[in-house]
């Protein structure tokens, strides 16, 4: 069988890292981890927010805004900004898996705003072979993102963003796979994005700044990757963000935000031996249909007996009482984290990010630094996970951003 099942692999990992408990008991929730398609539309390319642990729904604008939230580019000061990032990907796997990306928008007056993003997922070079070892061909598997967006400030204080984007995922190369024609995924998406912002505020006698943001990300068609597998879920997302910059003296700020994370995606039901659903529901159904059942759906942790066997009542497993619930809730990944600014010129940063152990288990520390200098804003972070063997340990993001016109009037 041609090895390209290392590609989807690789893939998936660039969304969820496994957590370490799988261990089956009635007080814990068993591993169910969401999966999806095209797991790189969620990878974070932006060194600011990489380093306060993943949160950036609702910073202060800058272009790489395009991915956290374009609704926050139309409270922009400068008028145009163009940056670019590169992400070195799961290090401890590989060393040929890269993402670039590159962003920016154009403020036309002082609420409107065209923003623009492309990004370039490369998984390295794969060598294909059959079932007896001969080598068929190489291959360099990569996935594309290209994004247009409209940011509108409705007042002074709010603001809408859309964006429509272009996908495009080739992990085989056309293979044929027993007998399967693999094909490249194509995936045409939508964001839709909110910012409240509030500068004029006075906290403990320090002048403040509040910002709110809510995003849905990446609504979309499901895709299928040959002629005889089934369609999967693009990475629909629900972020809910908030920051508070305090202006400790003329010269020195801080930034605290939080992010809260869910997947707008159905979750996988529990099966018995022979495919039929014993817990959960059916997740073959339709994107507007899985983003509404994406809030109920969780199985909870199945009740087992003497035997370690589900205990089932009309083939249907009980459950543990509250379970579902607590299943939903662990859905929600939570990120955050402080930014300290000298003088706008120089930044450190710190943060958190933790998901469920049953939903994957990232848990991890993030630091940060930038330096601005004239036109240019240099960043990086830094990723240091709390579980051992982590293929997201030492991950390192580069950012640059351009301020290429001057502040407005």
């Amino acid at each position: 069988m041609y090895r390209y099942s290392i590609i989807f692999l690789t893939t998936a990992l660039s969304f969820i890292s496994f957590g370490q408990n799988t261990s089956v008991n009635q007080n814990t929730l068993q591993l169910n981890a969401i999966t999806t398609a095209m797991p790189f539309l969620s990878i974070n390319p932006d060194s600011r927010s990489g380093g306060i642990g993943d949160a950036g729904t609702a910073l202060s604008p800058n272009a790489n805004s395009v991915y956290w939230n374009t609704a926050g580019v139309s409270f922009s000061k400068n008028k145009m900004e163009i940056g670019g990032s590169i992400v070195p990907w799961l290090r401890q796997l590989t060393n040929d898996i890269n993402l670039y990306y590159i962003a920016g928008y154009q403020k036309f007056n002082d609420r409107n705003a065209l923003t623009f993003a492309f990004r370039q997922f490369t998984l390295g070079e794969i060598t294909y072979t059959n079932d007896v070892g001969t080598v068929l061909r190489p291959d360099k598997p990569s996935e594309q993102e290209a994004v247009i967006g409209y940011a509108l400030k409705l007042s002074n204080r709010l603001s809408l963003g859309v964006n429509g984007k272009f996908a495009y995922s080739n992990l085989t190369g056309g293979m044929i796979v027993s007998g399967a024609q693999t094909k490249a995924g194509v995936a045409g998406a939508a964001d839709i994005s909110f910012m409240y912002q509030n500068t004029d505020l006075n906290l403990f006698e320090k002048t403040g700044e509040l910002r709110l943001g809510a995003t849905i990300n990446n609504i979309g068609n499901k895709i299928s990757y040959s002629n005889l597998s089934s369609s999967d879920f693009l990475p629909t997302n629900l972020k809910l963000g908030a920051s508070y910059l305090s202006n400790m003296d003329q010269y020195n700020s801080m930034t605290f935000t939080m992010d809260l994370q869910k997947l707008l995606v159905p979750t996988p039901p529990k099966l018995d031996s022979k495919g039929n659903i014993i817990a959960g529901q059916s997740n073959n159904v339709g994107v507007i249909s899985g983003i509404l059942q994406s809030f109920s759906d969780a199985p909870g942790a199945i009740v087992y007996n003497a035997n370690n066997q589900p205990d089932l009542v009309d083939g249907k497993a009980k459950i543990v009482k509250g379970s579902r619930l607590k299943e939903e809730l662990s859905e929600i990944t939570i990120s955050g984290g402080v930014e300290y600014n000298y003088n706008k010129v120089f930044a450190v940063r710190g943060g958190y990010f933790f998901e469920s152990a049953n939903k994957g288990g990232r848990q991890f520390f993030t630091f940060g630094a930038g330096l601005k200098y004239n036109i240019m804003q240099i960043d990086m972070s830094y990723i240091a996970p709390v579980t051992k063997n982590s293929p997201l340990a030492n991950t390192l993001r580069f950012s640059l951003i351009f301020t290429v016109n001057s502040k407005q009037d």
